[in-house]
């Protein structure tokens, strides 16, 4: 199996896999994952599509992000618990989908030899983690997996039974 193909199942199984939670969460969607606060399931509903936006088309490709105006929301410094702060779920839920497509379909028009390529615009500090567009591709896809922490601790903050999927 080459990478390519590893990185397109990555991606898809995190999908399924993260956004089955995050919809199973929806009528529970800003309970926090601890008494102090925390990152939601709303909040981290829309960090994903935000960061996904970010890492791929701007780091990548070097173009802006089609959701920069999520930044403050999705990926400040605080986590807003304020209903009002947020776009609908449904929205975030919509542009995240999108944004996974979006990913997908540029990984479909490449070959293993593309995924080697020099990612454009990733910021010197962080290109060790997005220097290649490879790097880019899994770094997208293993996001969702390093949040299903807040997600299972938010899951159980709302009283719902562990998720086993």
């Amino acid at each position: 199996m080459e990478s390519i193909e590893l990185i397109r199942t990555n991606l898809t199984r995190s999908e399924d896999i993260v956004l089955s939670r995050i919809e199973d969460m929806r009528d529970y969607a800003l309970v926090a994952p601890t008494p102090n606060g925390g990152c939601h399931t709303l909040w981290v509903l829309g960090h994903l599509a935000y960061i996904e936006s970010l890492v791929i088309h701007a780091f990548m490709e070097g173009e802006s992000n089609p959701l920069a105006a999520w930044e403050e929301t999705f990926d400040g410094e605080e986590v807003s618990q304020d209903i009002d702060q947020f776009p609908s779920f449904d929205e975030v839920l919509a542009e995240c989908r999108a944004a996974r497509v979006r990913t997908v379909r540029l990984l479909d028009s490449m070959t293993e030899e593309d995924l080697d390529r020099e990612a454009r615009s990733t910021p010197e500090a962080a290109a060790h983690l997005f220097g290649t567009y490879r790097q880019c591709f899994q770094a997208v896809a293993d996001h969702g997996y390093m949040h299903r922490g807040h997600l299972a601790d938010s899951r159980r903050a709302a009283g719902l039974e562990r998720a086993w999927y």
